[in-house]
């Protein structure tokens, strides 16, 4: 389905030095080795002129994070990365304060026996330099950025309400300094495998778009373009193994990055095509558990690496 000419038009850069439209934004990223579909290109493009954040949902694998990393790139920002996990709180987001540095500062005054005004001792504790800025608070100083909140769906509720907040006005109130805004919102891109439901609330402050796995023809491009010295025939040969891969009732279908390293291990072995042999060979780059490669060596290795 093509695109109306109104949501694609757009010549020369737009404001700020953004790309004027998402065909334009979508020649960028290609540019440097990531290759949008139609989508992808106009929720990023969305994005970054609506300063709305970007929430990119779906399977590991199929070039969530890399995104990101491509759109930090394009525009000449500084990526900031917050993994998420289980556990994680606020103060290892946002910021945190260098005990260390501070008693060794508190020592250095009590040697010099300047401890004798206490409020001036105390406040000179909590001075900038003594303040460890992890990436929600480097993405606001460093303004503009862009903000990768990684799998989010990874972390708890509760950090998952913080974050709401933070990216309601990106702003962060420091006690002990004042208030930390951005003058520039950075864009922020928030990444989910689904392991979880996010809850709506979060969901609803971004713009949305679900990735899937590319069609062969993207698939082999993205090959081709990521890995140049890997042959036509290999690329090809890997994508449509690699598809037929992704039906099997795997318990972790590969995604282009496994694709990736499963052509790259192929071509350091000498191969040009995918050999069968080669291929059961060399399936640790593409699958990740026991189960799926003890199923994928009892099918009939000619029906997946039979060629594309």
């Amino acid at each position: 389905m093509t695109e109306s000419t109104a949501a694609t038009a757009g010549t020369g850069p737009g404001p700020e030095g953004l790309p004027g439209g998402p065909d334009e934004l979508a020649a960028a990223l290609q540019a440097v080795g990531y290759l949008p579909d139609e989508g992808l290109a106009t929720a990023a493009y969305l994005a970054l002129v609506m300063r709305r954040p970007l929430f990119l949902e779906g399977e590991a694998g199929v070039g969530k994070t890399a995104l990101a990393r491509a759109l930090a790139q394009v525009t000449g920002r500084p990526l900031y990365r917050l993994q998420c996990y289980e556990g994680l709180e606020a103060s290892q987001a946002l910021y945190d304060w260098d005990f260390g540095r501070q008693l060794l500062h508190l020592r250095a005054a009590e040697a010099a026996h300047a401890t004798a005004d206490t409020a001036s001792l105390e406040a000179s504790l909590y001075d900038r330099r003594f303040l460890l800025a992890r990436p929600l608070l480097q993405a606001l100083e460093d303004s503009p950025s862009v903000l990768l909140v990684d799998e989010v769906d990874r972390a708890d509720d509760e950090f998952e309400a913080f974050l709401l907040e933070v990216l309601s006005d990106f702003t962060i109130s420091i006690p002990e300094l004042g208030t930390v805004h951005a003058d520039v919102p950075p864009l922020v891109v928030l990444t989910s495998n689904r392991t979880r439901e996010v809850h709506d609330a979060l969901k609803r402050r971004c713009l949305y778009h679900w990735l899937q796995h590319p069609d062969f023809d993207r698939e082999v491009a993205i090959l081709r373009s990521r890995l140049p010295e890997v042959t036509e025939q290999l690329a090809r040969e890997v994508a449509a193994a690699t598809a037929k891969l992704r039906a099997l009732d795997l318990l972790k279908p590969p995604g282009v990055a496994e694709a990736m390293d499963w052509a790259s291990a192929l071509h350091a072995l000498g191969a040009r095509d995918l050999d069968p042999d080669l291929a059961a060979r060399t399936l640790g780059a593409v699958l990740k558990y026991r189960e799926d490669t003890d199923r994928v060596h009892a099918l009939a290795r000619g029906a997946l690496f039979g060629g594309g």
